[in-house]
């Protein structure tokens, strides 16, 4: 009888860990560990040559992806040490029969259901494999009580996978946004190296005057559409973001009022690579599931209701939101446009736009971070949920909705992530530049740099004199260093300190 009992606990897939073979417990076990720390000597190796090629930003992006890996691993942790919590915690059977992903045939249907249902029956908990050890006493609890259990086994399970599923998608399409986003930028890098090279042809050109209808960036930008409507000027940039949304035009007056703003000492400064830089540090924030990213999960989770299509309806809500990002950068270089030629009918010399956080919503250039970092994760949602439905329950489950409101979803996240990743994020790397701040964290390093060589050169300078008066100066000039350095986070007057030290330097 011990016999046949084992043997019928086996066949029902209800294997203890006490009648697990040995070599299946630890074969299981090495495949874990092996994969695990294979992973993390890759991510460590990863890390090792982003130092070595002092790509500080993506290694802190690399810091951000094993953050959100520990946190995963943690809720998956607390998910399978509570199961037996969550399933000792009763609920009138009546509660469940409200707030339906899926709706219920009758009463004893509860197959296409069971994922977020909990309705449970000894049947159930009898001819469906139990995930995770120990389930069974904890639903009986419930049944006994003619209640049911607040979450299932199977819930549990899939919840933690699905957790899992969204993290590692949203993590692979930002990074996929910002790879292509970066090549796009990278292609600005030949208008860069041009204008390195006239600079260095020409020296100090005369200046000459000219009409501000000759200048290019005027003429696309004013001349013609949208120069005496404002309708026009906003439907305009909304369709310019679509095609040439950065020109070389466009580029050089930007480059030129950020660095006359900015690094007025050093007009040979390299803006493409400052930008390529400022991305990458921006990298670092997009990459993470912030806390109110997963206040969002909670929301969309709990409005996916039978018959509301909300998954459909929010999958609008990013596309409005890159659209209106789009308008509003493209609108932010017209009117960088608009404020020249209304003030001025020629130009001597270069043009020269003024950058200003005037031109952004609640002049705060650094909203549109965020809001694109919003709808990289809304739109990886929606891509993860579909891929975990689909390969969970299939294609016609009741919870995938109905094929009218899947495609258009699956459409929608595909221009979503081209638009974002050719036209939006470059539009972002650049139109952002003309707030009145620069991004300061990408300069402490050269800042750092620059001042100790500087301060290195001012005493070698000294070194051989000698006086008291000469102490008195070195000592007011190492008071003046420290406060340069304190004051270089500070904003501009940082970048033109550092600008000017380098110059010094070389």
């Amino acid at each position: 009888m011990a016999e046949g009992g084992g043997a019928g606990e086996a066949a029902s897939g209800d294997m203890k860990l006490e009648f697990t073979p040995t070599w299946i417990v630890a074969s299981v076990c090495f495949i874990i560990i092996f994969v695990s720390l294979f992973v993390e000597r890759l991510l460590h190796r990863l890390g090792k040559v982003l130092k070595r090629k002092n790509q500080k930003p993506l290694f802190d992006a690399l810091q951000k992806v094993k953050e959100e890996l520990m946190l995963l691993g943690f809720i998956s942790l607390l998910l399978t040490v509570l199961q037996g919590a969550i399933q000792k915690i009763c609920i009138p059977q009546g509660w469940t029969h409200h707030m339906l992903p899926c709706k219920r045939e009758d009463s004893t249907d509860n197959h296409g259901t069971s994922h977020f249902q909990s309705v449970f029956s000894a049947g159930i908990y009898g001819g469906h494999r139990r995930l995770l050890s120990g389930g069974g006493s904890e639903a009986s609890h419930c049944l006994n009580k003619g209640k049911v259990p607040l979450l299932s086994l199977e819930a549990i399970h899939q919840l933690h996978i699905f957790i899992f599923v969204l993290a590692v998608t949203h993590v692979a399409f930002s990074a996929l946004t910002m790879l292509l986003g970066g090549a796009k930028i990278r292609q600005w890098k030949q208008w860069e190296e041009s204008i390195q090279q006239e600079t260095k042809e020409n020296g100090v050109a005369p200046k000459r005057v000219r009409h501000v209808n000759q200048i290019q960036f005027i003429r696309d930008r004013f001349k013609g559409i949208g120069a005496n409507s404002v309708i026009m000027s906003w439907l305009h940039s909304f369709v310019k973001q679509f095609y040439g949304s950065v020109t070389k035009s466009d580029y050089t007056t930007m480059r030129l009022g950020f660095i006359m703003t900015h690094c007025k000492a050093n007009p040979k400064f390299d803006f493409h690579k400052y930008m390529i830089r400022a991305l990458e540090a921006d990298f670092k924030k997009v990459v993470g599931i912030s806390w109110y990213l997963w206040v969002f999960v909670f929301i969309f989770l709990l409005l996916n209701v039978n018959g509301w299509h909300t998954y459909f309806w929010i999958s609008f809500i990013p596309l409005i939101l890159l659209l209106a990002i789009g308008t509003k950068l493209e609108h932010v270089i017209t009117q960088l446009a608009h404020e020249v030629a209304e003030k001025h009918s020629a130009i001597e010399g270069d043009l020269v736009v003024k950058p200003s956080d005037d031109h952004f919503w609640f002049h705060q250039p650094r909203i549109v971070l965020y809001l694109i970092h919003f709808i990289l994760f809304q739109n990886a949602f929606e891509i993860a949920f579909f891929f975990w439905i689909f390969t969970t329950y299939g294609f016609n489950s009741c919870i995938m909705d109905r094929v009218s409101f899947i495609v258009p979803r699956l459409v929608i996240g595909v221009i979503i992530q081209l638009l974002c990743s050719y036209s939006t994020l470059p539009l972002y790397a650049i139109v952002t530049q003309m707030g009145s701040y620069f991004k300061r964290a990408i300069f402490d390093e050269h800042v750092q740099e620059g001042l100790l060589g500087w301060a290195q050169n001012v005493k070698r300078r000294k070194g051989g004199k000698a006086g008291n008066g000469l102490a008195k100066t070195n000592k007011n000039e190492n008071e003046s260093l420290r406060q340069v350095e304190m004051e270089r986070l500070d904003g501009q007057r940082a970048v033109y300190n550092l600008e000017e030290g380098r110059a010094g330097v070389n």
